[in-house]
C-alpha cells in the first residue's frame, strides 16, 4: 500500500495557503496594490481563480488551450470573490486527485506535458502568489518549509527563462545573508 502522493500534498497545502489569504482579504483591500505590476488584490485573486478553473478542463477532460478558448478570460470572480476561489480550488484539487490524473497528458500553451508537471507548476504559482497576496494585505508572508523547499526545487531548473516569458520581472539581487525564501522571491523578481 502506498501513502499519499507528495505532489498532491503540496498542491493541497498551496491551495490552502492561498485560500487562507483570500478569506482574510477585507472589503477595503480588493483594490490594494500587490507586488505584481499592474495587479490589484482583486486582479491577483482573479488570476489564480482562472488558473484553477482551467485544471478540470485540461486534466479531467483533456481539452486543449484552443478548445477552452477565452472561457476563463476576464472577471471570473463575480460578486463573491471568496466563493469563486473556494469553488475553483475545490475543482482543481479534485481534478488532480482523481485516480490516474497525474499520469495523464495535458495540452498546455507551450506543448504537451504530464499532468504531474502541470500540477507542480500550479503549486509553485500558488506559493509565490500567496506571498504576493500576503504582502498586499499585511498577512504573514512566511511560506511553510515543505512548500518553500518544493518551490525552490521546482523553479531552479528554469528560473533563467522565467523573465523572458514576460510573466515575471527580472531577478533582483538578494540582500547579504538572505534566507531561502528571500532568495527565491528575488529570483522571481520580487523585492522582499
Amino acid at each position: 500500500m502506498t501513502g499519499p502522493n507528495p505532489l498532491l500534498i503540496r498542491h493541497e497545502e498551496a491551495l490552502e495557503l492561498f485560500g487562507d489569504r483570500v478569506h482574510t482579504v477585507r472589503d477595503d483591500q480588493w483594490d490594494a496594490p500587490t507586488p505584481c505590476a499592474d495587479w490589484a488584490v482583486r486582479d491577483l485573486v482573479n488570476h489564480l481563480v482562472s488558473e484553477q478553473l482551467w485544471v478540470p478542463a485540461m486534466v479531467r477532460d483533456g481539452a486543449t488551450v484552443e478548445a477552452v478558448g477565452d472561457v476563463f478570460d476576464g472577471d471570473v470572480l463575480g460578486t463573491d470573490p471568496v466563493a469563486a476561489w473556494d469553488t475553483s480550488a475545490h475543482a482543481s484539487c479534485a481534478a488532480f486527485a482523481a485516480p490516474g490524473a497525474l499520469d495523464r497528458t495535458v495540452h498546455l500553451s507551450f506543448g504537451d506535458t504530464t499532468a504531474a508537471f502541470y500540477c507542480a507548476q500550479m503549486v509553485t504559482d500558488l506559493a509565490v502568489h500567496a506571498w504576493d497576496l500576503s504582502r498586499a494585505i499585511g498577512a504573514d508572508e512566511r511560506l511553510p518549509g515543505d512548500l518553500l523547499e518544493f518551490t525552490v526545487r521546482e523553479v531552479t531548473p528554469y528560473v533563467a527563462d522565467l523573465a523572458k516569458t514576460g510573466l515575471f520581472a527580472a531577478p533582483v539581487e538578494p540582500p547579504p545573508g538572505a534566507d531561502v525564501q528571500t532568495k527565491l522571491l528575488c529570483l522571481l523578481g520580487r523585492e522582499p
